[in-house]
């Protein structure tokens, strides 16, 4: 008689794996915690090989030293993994900055929620979080009044309360956190989408009006950067956009630039190159006559500038440069604009404003909502939508006031549309 043939065993620290009652197979693992300890932690597959791939995965991440959370985790450390172990990986260095100023400032000191557990999270605990944040003061929220002897310290709160948006925002951190959590099996849901906010008023711009960008347009030309200003109005292009742009994205004689990449003031990297703001986000565009002419005259004078500087010119490639061949900061770009604007006499307006303006003027011209999106960039055409409805209400308006005009007027059965006619 054979003896029966032994399971292989496995090997330390490959974890345990067992079909459960309900099918589903179940695989567990000791890995490093957001605390620094070990803990075992459990993951869910449909198949057998599912599960041990997801075990494999975070035991992987704990030997690089890599932190995973569990659902015994808080919900502070949970964060402090996400941020450091998941979201630093995906989102771009500056939104990254602000995701954990927001952990940092709001959701770790949290109320009372940082300290709970992910698995006994619910939506009730969420909405009194939200609740209390709305409403707190949060000069004493952070314990500064006790430092400086005022506001709540000398009862004498200043109410500096969280905006709408603020608060709209830390919700939506929290939610793209434990979403990760519900995509690694950890939560059965995401208890934070059941909980809804006030929705933020949209922020008020004051696109230039069509007199209003004459006048830009004639201001601009006195300018050393004539072209940008131009190429900003007449393109709707970001502020990012412009300064990322290199001469071989444009070709002048076919009157077109390839929209590639941006150019950002980073923490860590300072002045860099990134993607576009998203995959829509690159894309060829057609330039007007204008702008070619202005680009033209802008290439030759850098080329007097590089001769100039000499050996002192940086060859980055750039279409706006400093006059030694430097990228433009940001900042420093927006404060030209604002010296540009008090010389000029014009009304005082975010730089991102005249993309507002590109927008408003060619859908007050009529044009396809359709094409300013492609012009644009947004990803989706609810995005444009959504930003310049104010501007279709307008328009509404108009329509329906000359329509008031037709159906009020004089019959003139000569220049009636036949009965058949379709209307598209």
């Amino acid at each position: 008689m054979t003896a029966p043939k032994r399971k292989k065993a496995r090997a330390n620290g490959e974890g345990t794996i067992y079909q459960r009652k309900d099918g589903r197979w179940e695989a567990a693992g000791y890995v490093l915690a957001a605390n620094g300890t070990r803990k075992r932690v459990r993951v869910y597959g449909s198949m057998r090989r599912e599960a041990a791939d997801k075990l494999a995965e975070k035991i992987a991440d704990s030997n690089r030293g890599v932190p995973a959370a569990t659902a015994d985790s808080t919900v502070s450390d949970y964060l402090t993994y996400w941020l450091k172990g998941v979201a630093i990986h995906s989102l771009r260095e500056n939104t990254h900055t602000r995701y954990a100023a927001c952990v940092r400032l709001h959701l770790i000191p949290g109320l009372g929620l940082g300290t709970k557990k992910v698995a006994r999270l619910t939506a009730k605990d969420v909405r009194t979080f939200l609740d209390r944040l709305r409403t707190t003061c949060q000069c004493c929220n952070h314990g500064l009044d006790a430092e400086r002897k005022r506001c709540c310290a000398v009862g004498e709160c200043c109410q500096k309360r969280l905006s709408v948006l603020t608060v709209t925002y830390v919700h939506s951190v929290l939610k793209s956190a434990l979403e990760h959590a519900v995509r690694e099996d950890e939560l059965p849901r995401n208890v934070a989408r059941n909980v809804k906010t006030t929705a933020p008023r949209p922020r008020r711009f004051q696109p230039l009006t069509a007199t209003e960008a004459r006048k830009f347009l004639d201001a601009a030309r006195a300018e050393r950067l004539h072209a940008l200003y131009e190429l900003a109005l007449r393109t709707g292009l970001r502020k990012g956009e412009l300064l990322g742009l290199r001469w071989e994205d444009l070709d002048l004689n076919s009157g077109t630039a390839s929209i590639r990449r941006s150019l950002q003031r980073t923490r860590t990297g300072g002045l860099t190159h990134l993607p576009t703001k998203t995959r829509a986000s690159e894309r060829r565009i057609a330039l007007p006559t204008e702008c070619l002419h202005s680009l033209k005259e802008h290439r030759g004078r850098q080329d007097k500038e590089r001769e100039t500087a000499g050996s002192g010119w940086s060859d980055s490639g750039l279409v706006f440069t400093t006059p030694t061949g430097q990228p433009l900061d940001p900042a420093n770009l927006t404060r030209r604009f604002r010296s540009f604007l008090n010389r000029a006499g014009l009304r005082r307006i975010r730089f991102h404003d005249l993309r507002h303006s590109t927008a408003t003027l060619l859908l007050e011209q009529g044009v396809d909502l359709v094409v300013i999106k492609e012009l644009l960039g947004h990803a989706h055409i609810g995005v444009t939508a959504g930003v310049y409805a104010h501007v279709r209400l307008r328009l509404q308006r108009q329509a329906i006031d000359a329509l008031g005009n037709a159906l009020g007027g004089q019959d003139d059965d000569a220049e009636d549309p036949p009965a058949a006619a379709v209307v598209r």
